[in-house]
């Protein structure tokens, strides 16, 4: 049977055991999903998901992420965490941010970066699924003030394909990486659409 995913690197941060990757593997055959290019060996990074553009891609990124027994996590305003959503939320590999704190999301995200040696955070660039003509730069914020890359990744909806695509290194120009990163993305097609 041919493989769904590529190989995970020595350095990935892994979590869950032969269930869950069982579990994980059945959704992304479920739905058809492959994923193309390789995970970078590095501890540390963050990785953007782009385009987003139905509730259907965080159920594909979450299938991926149990079949790889891959330890991606995520960031959600602390307001979901309460209760029993806030459980799940957890177990899947979020964790809150406080958008009111004097210390801003950017530098919280950062202290994390700087608290765990290996830590790989996932976020959509995009900041919703509607369409947007420009992306929130949180993502280049938090990989200068925590000094790591950020890895592209994306959905591929008319193939099923869920894309690695390049690790970028950012410079001191948000417009000239930006402008790098969108060029990217230019021919991927989400569920609803594409980037602009």
């Amino acid at each position: 049977m041919r493989s769904l995913h590529p190989p995970l690197p020595a350095s990935a941060p892994r979590n869950g055991g032969p269930a869950s990757r069982w579990i994980g593997r059945c959704v992304l055959r479920l739905g058809g999903w492959r994923v193309t290019g390789e995970f970078p060996d590095v501890e540390r990074m963050i990785i953007i998901v782009a385009p987003h553009s139905s509730g259907w891609d965080a159920i594909w990124a979450i299938g991926l992420k149990l079949a790889l027994g891959l330890d991606v996590a995520f960031m959600g305003k602390r307001e979901l965490f309460r209760g029993p959503l806030g459980w799940l939320l957890r177990k899947l590999g979020g964790f809150p941010v406080n958008r009111a704190s004097t210390e801003g999301v950017v530098e919280q995200v950062a202290a994390r970066y700087r608290a765990h040696p290996r830590l790989w955070v996932a976020l959509a660039p995009e900041g919703t699924r509607r369409r947007v003509e420009h992306w929130k730069s949180g993502f280049w914020r938090i990989a200068r003030a925590a000094d790591v890359p950020v890895l592209c990744v994306y959905f591929h909806y008319p193939e099923r394909i869920i894309g690695i695509g390049p690790l970028v290194q950012t410079t001191a120009s948000l417009e000239d990486d930006m402008a790098r990163i969108r060029a990217f993305y230019a021919p991927w097609l989400g569920k609803r659409r594409g980037t602009l």
